[in-house]
């Protein structure tokens, strides 16, 4: 009797390979983004969660761009060519499918960042906050 992870049946290999390499054209994972820390980026990395969220604790080198502030003039600032690695709370948000999404919309190239902050921590990877958060100083501290 087959299981219910062998019922359904499988995917001819073919069928399989297409469809986990259209996945990594569109997915990366924190492993990937924290290798790609040690070096020169060749792609933006965008926490996509309000300010509030992103001053208590981001992954170093990324900006904060909320995915409603999205827009054509907010990006124009980004020539067409740049690629975006987006990411927000974890994968109980879909705020980096939103700003994905958006990007793409504009022309832009993007990836998400699957696992996002929860992710992120759950790799023991460190964080970035404002030590200041409360208080608006701006200063930068590792968690």
């Amino acid at each position: 009797m087959p299981s219910l992870v062998t019922e359904p049946g499988f995917a001819d290999a073919a069928t399989a390979l297409a469809h986990f390499e259209r996945r990594l054209g569109v997915e990366t994972d924190c492993s990937d983004v924290h290798e790609s820390l040690k070096s020169d980026l060749d792609f933006v990395l965008v926490d996509v969660r309000g300010p509030n969220r992103f001053a208590r604790g981001h992954v170093p080198r990324a900006i904060n761009i909320p995915h409603r502030d999205m827009t054509a003039e907010r990006m124009a600032a980004f020539p067409k060519d740049t690629a975006f690695v987006v990411y927000c709370a974890g994968p109980h948000c879909n705020g980096a499918n939103k700003a994905a999404i958006r990007l793409a919309r504009l022309g832009y190239r993007v990836k998400e960042m699957i696992g996002g902050i929860t992710g992120w921590r759950e790799e023991d990877f460190a964080l970035e906050r404002d030590a200041d958060a409360n208080f608006g100083i701006g200063t930068l501290a590792v968690l």
